[in-house]
This record gives structure tokens, C-alpha cells and sequence, in this order.
């Protein structure tokens, strides 16, 4: 049931249009952004070893800012973070539009994820807020995913269309309307329920420490993938990563007004939901790079049929999310959608191993993407409003923050770890055939190929890994009106965003 303290907003669906239409625009963003990447390097002259920090420096900005952008939606209010978030996110794609050269696109990716971090937990935080009662939880989330996972399509359309008859620029111009026409709804529209924000200061040591322990963690394995995993740069990443979160845990324990409330970490449904999710990050981001680099370099793909090529598999993640994930998330436990959704998605991933140089698409990489999709959609769908249900209204944004945290860090070691495997795979494999290879320009391809289903293969084992996180971790019945086992987070909890039934 919800608070009786907090009326239900009236407006609340239209706001619900507005901030489905600014995650639409992130989730556009990075799908339109993967396939203008090729082309995007060859006019700019970005070198091949520098081509991922295209997605990593997104990541490193958006993954390790986010705890910090969720807690300042609750000191300044999450309309005022989203609507911030979205006019600072348009003018970062105005810069990446326009870039001359390599570093000013890595700028302008950075910048995106500064403001993306300020945004998306404010997006989510402000759906935990505005839907209390089950049912329309259950619709709200249903619809909010269905228009990500449609953002993923009208991206991949985009990307092909502007790449090809246009401009891989105009990748980076599409978001500008979106964001215009968001912030002016969500200005004239949102209203937040009283009593939601956070009046505590800003817990600056905790931000500090968070930011540099996240960034370091992210960069210690984009730095594996260039230098080796013994590297001393690499594992000095990794070691001050080790020390920085370790000292981010001992300061918030200590600390009046922490950055991020152990509260939020200690209720095993929530920790299970973010370490899920990271995992089946890692194994999302690092395969469509490949899938991507597939189509278009050996397959001979163009960007506008690659787009459509991926089509399939947008399509059956809406369905889950609509059909399976947002209809049965009040009726039966969340783990027994999300461990079979990331085992679905799995068997999908074990078929796109298969690829070679001349795979059918329609016998191979269709139903691979299809049940990955299938999969997706019903896994993430429950994942996500778990993720804020049982939380205290005044810790809405940061736990929203650290549900975007675990997919962005993962996302972002996903694209530098299985890189790394990869490209180690695809030289050991070209070494060894070189002596028995007549043309060298097919063993190349081969060589590429090979690396690319070894990664996958790894990216496999993580998404069962996953499922098996959320099988065993998440132990909440239906999402309903009573309480969740364990969610209990303290003091006036009757201030809380809805809770489990069980």
C-alpha cells in the first residue's frame, strides 16, 4: 500500500512521459554512439588502441560520479538534478558533435557521463518516489523499461541512418531535442513529494574517496588490457582502488550524513540486485562492441543493416520487460525471473560463440540475439524496481545511484576485460596458424573472429555467474505491500519507498 502520509501525485503519468523520454535519450545515445564508432575513428584518426576510451570515458565519468550525482539529487531535489542533468548532457552531445579531433570527443564523452551521472539517478529516484502503490509500481517500470529498450532500437536505426546517408556527427546532435523538449515537461509537469529530500550536507570525504575509488578500479582494467595484467601501472590501479574503497567503507560507518548509507548496502535483496546486475553488465557491453565490429568489419555489414540486425533482439527485451517481467514481478519472486531471464540470456551468448566467417545470420546470430533479449527484458525488469523498493524516501537517489553505478563499472570492465581477452585470443591464434595460412588478410579475419567467441564464451560463464548471485542473494516474495524479508533499513521506516510483500 502506499504511505498514506503522501498523496498520489495526479500528474504523475505525465511525468512518467518525461522522464522515460530522457532515459530514451541515454540509452539512444549509447547504442547510436556503438555504431557510428567506426566511422567516427577513421575521420577523427582515433588509433585502435584509443577507440574504446570513446565508450570507457563515459563510463569512467558516469560510473565513477554517480554515487555522487544520486546523493545531490537528494540534498537539491530530483527535479532540480534532472532538469540540470538534462540541459548539461545536451550541451556535452553539442560538443561531441562538433569535435576536431580525438580529445575533444573523449572530452565531450566525459562531460556526457558527468551529467549522466547527475541524471539517471535522478530519473529512477524520481519513479521510486512518484509510484508507491504495486500495481502502478509494477506499470510504471514496465513502461519506463519498454522505452529504454525501444531507446536501444531507435538508436540503432539512428546510428546506421545518420552514419550512412548523413553524418556520424548527427549521432551526437539527436540528443539535443530530446533533452529540450524532457527539461520543459519535467519543468512543468514533476512535482516531488513533500518531505522526500535529504536536508544533510554533502559528505565531501565520501565523495572523494568514492569517485577515485571507482575511477581507479575502471582504469586499472583498461589499463590491463594495454600494458598486461602484472603490469605495475595496472596493479597500482588496482591496489589503490582496494585502499580508496576500503577507506569510502570505514569513513561512511563513521560520518554523520554518509555519502551512501551502509543501510542501503546491508539489505541482501538490494546487495544481490547490484552485483546481479554489474555481472550481466559485464557480459552485455563487451559483447555488442564485438557483435558490432562483427557486422560491420568482417561480415561487411553497412551501419544502417547492422542497426536493423540487432532490431530482433530490442524487440524480444520489450517483450520481457512488458510481457513477462513487469506482469508476473507482483505475482511471483523476483529471482525466479531474474536467475531464468540471465540463464535465457546465457543459452543466447552459447549460440553467438558459433560465429565464424561466413555465419548465417538468420540460422546463428537472430535467435542468439533474440533469447539475450528475451532474457534481458525479463531479468532487468523486476532487478530495477527491487533495487529502490524498501528504501527511505530520503535515500532514494542514492540507491537509484548505485543500481546505475553496478551496470556502468561493470559495463565498463566488461569493454576493457573482455577486450583484453579478446585481442590476447586473436594474437596467439594468428601466431599459431601464420606458418600454415595462405592469404594473410583471411587468417587476419579468422584471427579476429576466434577472439571475439573466446569472449564471448567468458562473457557466458559471468551471465550463469550472475543468475546464480540472484538465485541465491535475492529472497524477496512478490512485489507487493508487505515488507521484504530483511529489508528492514532502520529508523522511520514508515518514511520508505513501498516495500515487498511476501
Amino acid at each position: 500500500m502506499p504511505d498514506v502520509t503522501t498523496p498520489l501525485d495526479p500528474k504523475r503519468w505525465k511525468a512518467l512521459i518525461f522522464i522515460a523520454l530522457a532515459q530514451l535519450m541515454v540509452v539512444l545515445d549509447a547504442t547510436i554512439v556503438n555504431i557510428a564508432l567506426p566511422s567516427a575513428q577513421a575521420d577523427l584518426g582515433i588509433s585502435d588502441g584509443n577507440r574504446q576510451w570513446v565508450i570507457t570515458a563515459y563510463a569512467l565519468a558516469f560510473g565513477g560520479l554517480l554515487l555522487f550525482g544520486g546523493r545531490v539529487s537528494d540534498l537539491w531535489g530530483r527535479k532540480r538534478a534532472f532538469v540540470i542533468g538534462l540541459i548539461g548532457f545536451a550541451a556535452a552531445s553539442a560538443l561531441g558533435g562538433a569535435a576536431v579531433n580525438t580529445g575533444m570527443l573523449l572530452g565531450a564523452r566525459a562531460l556526457q557521463g558527468v551529467f549522466g551521472a547527475l541524471l539517471a539517478p535522478a530519473a529512477l529516484s524520481l519513479l521510486a518516489v512518484l509510484f508507491t502503490e504495486g500495481k502502478e509500481r509494477a506499470k510504471a517500470f514496465g513502461i519506463f523499461g519498454a522505452i529504454a529498450g525501444a531507446g536501444g532500437g531507435v538508436g540503432l536505426i539512428l546510428g546506421g541512418l545518420f552514419t550512412e546517408y548523413l553524418n556520424w556527427r548527427w549521432t551526437f546532435f539527436v540528443n539535443i531535442p530530446f533533452a529540450v523538449v524532457a527539461a520543459a515537461g519535467a519543468i512543468a509537469v514533476i512535482r516531488e513529494p513533500a518531505g522526500s529530500r535529504n536536508p544533510s550536507k554533502l559528505d565531501v570525504p565520501g565523495v572523494i574517496l568514492a569517485t577515485l575509488g571507482l575511477v581507479s578500479l575502471v582504469y586499472g582494467f583498461t589499463r590491463a588490457e594495454s600494458d598486461g595484467w602484472t603490469a605495475g601501472s595496472t596493479l597500482g590501479f588496482f591496489a589503490a582502488a582496494v585502499v580508496l574503497l576500503f577507506a569510502f567503507v570505514v569513513v561512511e560507518k563513521k560520518v554523520k550524513a554518509p555519502l551512501l548509507p551502509l543501510r542501503v548496502l546491508t539489505d541482501r535483496n538490494r546487495a544481490g540486485v547490484y552485483v546481479s546486475l554489474g555481472l550481466a553488465a559485464i557480459a552485455m557491453f563487451g559483447l555488442f562492441l564485438f557483435l558490432t565490429y562483427y557486422l560491420q568489419v568482417v561480415r561487411g555489414y553497412s551501419p544502417v543493416k547492422t542497426g536493423l540486425a540487432f532490431l530482433p533482439m530490442i524487440a524480444t527485451m520489450i517483450t520481457g520487460s512488458t510481457q513477462i517481467g513487469a506482469r508476473l514481478m507482483n505475482r511471483v519472486p523476483a529471482r525466479l525471473l531474474m536467475g531464468p531471464g540471465f540463464l535465457l540470456a546465457a543459452v543466447g551468448m552459447v549460440l553467438l560463440t558459433q560465429i565464424d566467417l561466413d555465419t548465417s545470420y538468420t540460422a546463428v546470430v537472430l535467435p542468439g540475439l533474440m533469447l539475450m533479449g528475451l532474457g534481458m527484458g525479463t531479468a532487468f525488469m523486476p532487478a530495477m524496481s527491487l533495487s529502490t523498493y524498501g528504501v527511505q524516501a530520503r535515500d532514494a537517489g542514492v540507491a537509484s545511484a548505485m543500481v546505475n553505478t553496478s551496470q556502468q563499472v561493470g559495463g565498463a570492465i566488461g569493454t576493457a576485460l573482455l577486450n583484453t581477452i579478446a585481442a590476447s585470443a586473436t594474437t596467439d591464434y594468428f601466431k599459431s596458424h601464420m606458418k600454415s595460412a595462405g592469404d594473410p588478410k583471411l587468417l587476419t579475419f579468422q584471427s579476429m573472429v576466434h577472439g571475439y567467441s573466446t569472449a564471448v564464451w567468458w562473457a557466458v560463464g559471468i551471465l550463469g555467474l550472475s543468475a546464480l548471485v540472484a538465485v541465491v542473494f535475492v529472497n524477496a516474495g512478490q512485489q507487493g505491500g508487505g515488507a521484504p524479508a530483511g529489508s528492514g533499513d532502520g529508523e522511520n521506516a514508515e518514511n520508505s519507498v513501498p516495500v515487498m510483500a511476501h
